[in-house]
């Protein structure tokens, strides 16, 4: 039986089609009856709706499909794109944040350092990786596996999906802001690939401070930005309950970003987002890692260097 609670509000149409189909093929087994004629239309009627409402996504529903409970992680792609993963762990100043994963593993051979911000499951998990917020002992333990890196010659890839750094009074009393500017410096020096993947959710400075590469690239229904709808709803109207308000008009979304030349390219998606397929998402993701390897499989450390400073250097549009 189909379960309503996995599927987001827009969706609840083809929830009610799925069911009716799933009982009219129950009905059609368990009975004998020969129903293919009306179990036809209502695949068609399915696909068509899908077509529909998948076609015409408004940022507020991607924003939405983004933080599906179901949506996968960085922990479900690392091993069904790399091998060997070894998961290296701490800061070597405070301790080992769980909102940030990291190690080292081969990529179709190619030996590269991974780093992804990791939600939980269920809510034991997330309360032990702190919903994938990371703390300052994060970044800097994403810090120092990018300039191992760095001196192993290996690129850097990394999967965003936070809704920020985490912003407790502990997590300032440890040199959260230093932290994140940290990463922001050393990252824009790196003398390796930097590949950037935004899986979920890319909000504020707790994305950033992974997310400054010389490819950025978008899961097609993901959003990056500098603030939350609902933050941003609250600063400009006083009210977080217009976060969909919001979402709707601060070019949040994989299509926005691109058109800005923000992101590299945009990652498509299964019809309904990434958990209803995670196998095929998972081509599509491995497709753009190596695409973006093997450009930069022959740049210099000085090359990738100013690659990326001339990748920042044009974002945006002024008038003089």
């Amino acid at each position: 039986m189909y379960q309503i609670n996995i599927y987001l509000e827009f969706e609840k149409p083809l929830v009610e089609l799925r069911e009716k189909l799933h009982e009219l093929e129950n009905l059609s087994e368990s009975n004998q009856v020969e129903l293919s004629v009306e179990i036809n239309m209502f695949k068609q009627r399915i696909e068509k709706l899908e077509e529909e409402i998948y076609s015409n996504l408004t940022p507020w529903q991607r924003v939405q499909i983004a933080r599906h409970p179901k949506r996968p992680t960085t922990l479900d792609y690392i091993p069904l794109l790399f091998d060997n993963f070894i998961e290296l762990h701490g800061d070597r100043y405070f301790g080992d944040d769980q909102a940030i994963v990291g190690g080292v593993a081969f990529f179709e051979d190619i030996p590269v350092t991974i780093i992804g911000q990791q939600r939980g499951r269920d809510t034991k998990e997330n309360i032990r990786r702190n919903f994938g917020m990371p703390n300052p002992e994060g970044y800097r333990k994403a810090l120092r596996l990018m300039k191992q890196a760095e001196k192993f010659n290996r690129p850097v890839i990394t999967f965003i999906d936070t809704k920020g750094a985490f912003p407790g009074k502990e997590a300032e009393e440890r040199g959260q802001s230093r932290a994140i500017a940290e990463n922001l410096l050393e990252m824009a020096g790196l003398q390796v690939p930097i590949i950037c993947i935004v899986i979920g959710e890319g909000a504020s400075g707790g994305a950033l401070a992974i997310g400054v590469g010389n490819h950025i690239h978008m899961l097609e229904n993901t959003w990056f930005s500098v603030i939350a709808p609902e933050s941003a709803a609250t600063i400009l109207w006083k009210d977080s309950t217009k976060g969909q308000e919001a979402a709707n008009t601060m070019k949040i979304t994989a299509d926005d970003l691109k058109e800005l030349e923000v992101i590299d390219e945009i990652v498509l998606e299964p019809k309904g987002g990434a958990h209803n397929d995670l196998k095929k998402q998972v081509v599509e993701v491995r497709n753009v890692i190596k695409n973006s390897l093997l450009e930069f499989s022959s740049y210099t450390a000085e090359e990738i260097i100013e690659h990326r400073y001339n990748k920042y250097r044009v974002i945006g549009e002024y008038q003089s």
